[in-house]
């Protein structure tokens, strides 16, 4: 929902600190999706990944750019059983500005304190996260005295899911239970309808009002929120008609953190079991109308998580329009868990049924093996009930996403498999390798290989 100001802003300017492969936009490829895969030799597993971001509709403001952002960095740091993916919301004039240098900004942290990373990843998160905060706060080219972006990471490290939040965005995993899929919360929303998120921002001063609060419409005591009707409660100055955001933590927002909106994000861990068959990361642009269990019903419902994914998108873009006469900025990422001795579509073994224990019907890929060239002029599945646009930005990092066809060996697109940890390795390095290689640089610090660095024109916000 983002912050009262409203959410409009001017492409970011480019500080070249890129990290992992990472858009603000981009869309290409079969449903307007890309596809990726990550072997994670150390725990045996399959990581089969789609992303996807939809700009938001805004009839004010045609030439409006989305202001998400996202991360994919497969071999994070060099490691190969380190995968990172995060997803970041901004909000206010500037805030694509501030999800773009959070992006870049927080995976340059982690990987740069590498021993802390595989040690305790927990910890590693809390001190990146208001670490790129302070960064942001102290950068030139971006303004975020009243903008941010919201943050959640999702890392696999070996045999373990590591979830960092702050904000609205959220993650949550599909997982096997009782015979039925069932969502798993890896994340906390952090708004003021949480009892202890409004009572801590209370406690630094703020006031938490819904809008027609503080206009007088309706009694500005009465702590009376429903989800999805009307304007939620936000986070104001006592001074003031300011920050109002309808969150309690954020990075940037340097306004708001004298009422208590804070860096410091919440952090769940979860050993990766058999029964975890995928788990989701994404923008609040999907939440605000669909339920975790909703999320994951969808995924269930495709074998090919770009095809979910550009379902989710489109079911959350018709919401949005059925419910106001906009729609915010949707990102998805998609990431299917398999074990690579039986590296078929997640859940394959087993008879697909949605939360409520009613039968999924599995919607299957053409035979044919597409290949995926990202466009300027990409757009979504026009088959759908809800046309969706492609991305308007323009950026040069839609050129640079890797849009490409799984391998061929991929049990989705023949009787061909390979057991072989190896040979799983080396189809995913035949993927995504030439598109983004973290690695360690010696004396320490980071450094991204040639192939990823990315030249963006610079425009100020």
């Amino acid at each position: 929902m983002g912050c009262a100001q409203g959410k409009c802003c001017l492409p970011w300017q480019q500080r070249g600190r890129g990290g992992g492969r990472g858009g603000v936009g981009g869309v290409g490829g079969r449903g307007g999706a890309t596809l990726g895969r990550a072997a994670v030799p150390g725990a045996g597993l399959v990581l089969e990944y789609a992303t996807l971001t939809v700009a938001g509709l805004y009839p004010d403001s045609p030439g409006r750019e989305s202001q998400d952002a996202y991360l994919v960095a497969t071999r994070f740091a060099g490691d190969p059983d380190l995968h990172l993916f995060a997803v970041l919301d901004g909000h206010g004039a500037c805030g694509a500005a501030c999800a773009g240098f959070a992006r870049d900004a927080l995976p340059r942290l982690l990987a740069e304190d590498y021993g802390r990373l595989v040690e305790d990843p927990a910890a590693a998160f809390r001190e990146a996260m208001p670490a790129a905060n302070a960064e942001m706060h102290a950068a030139a080219a971006v303004d975020d005295s009243m903008s941010g972006t919201t943050a959640v990471a999702a890392l696999v490290a070996g045999g373990a899911l590591h979830v960092a939040n702050v904000g609205d965005s959220r993650a949550v995993a599909g997982v096997w239970r009782d015979g039925h899929v069932v969502a798993e919360e890896l994340s906390w929303d952090q708004t003021p309808f949480r009892a202890d998120e409004r009572a801590r921002v209370k406690a630094c001063g703020a006031r938490v009002m819904s809008v027609e609060q503080v206009e007088g419409v309706r009694d500005p005591d009465a702590e009376v929120w429903v989800a999805d009707e009307g304007d939620p409660p936000r986070v104001w100055a006592r001074d003031g008609l300011y920050p109002g955001t309808a969150f309690t933590r954020s990075l940037g927002d340097l306004a708001a953190e004298a009422v208590g909106v804070i860096a410091e994000p919440e952090v769940k861990s979860v050993e990766i079991t058999p029964a975890h068959l995928f788990f989701v990361v994404a923008s609040d642009g999907v939440f605000e109308f669909l339920s975790s269990q909703e999320v994951v019903d969808m995924v269930a419902m495709y074998e090919d998580p770009r095809e979910a994914c550009s379902a989710i998108a489109t079911e959350s873009y018709k919401l949005w329009l059925e419910h106001e006469n906009r729609t915010d900025d949707i990102t998805i990422i998609i990431v299917h868990i398999r074990d690579s001795e039986n590296p078929g579509p997640a859940g394959s073994h087993k008879m697909n049924c949605s939360g409520s224990g009613e039968p999924v019907t599995l919607h299957k890929l053409q035979s044919e093996l597409p290949v995926f060239v990202p466009s300027k002029s990409s757009h979504l599945n026009r088959d759908a009930a809800t046309e969706l646009p492609s991305s308007s930005s323009g950026s040069p990092t839609e050129e640079s996403l890797s849009c490409v066809g799984p391998s061929p060996t991929h049990p989705l697109f023949g009787d061909g498999k390979s057991s072989e940890t190896s040979k799983l390795i080396q189809s995913e390095k035949a993927v995504s390798e030439p598109v983004e290689t973290w690695h360690q640089r010696e004396g320490g610090g980071v450094k991204l290989d040639g192939s990823m660095q990315r030249s963006v024109p610079k425009v100020s916000c």
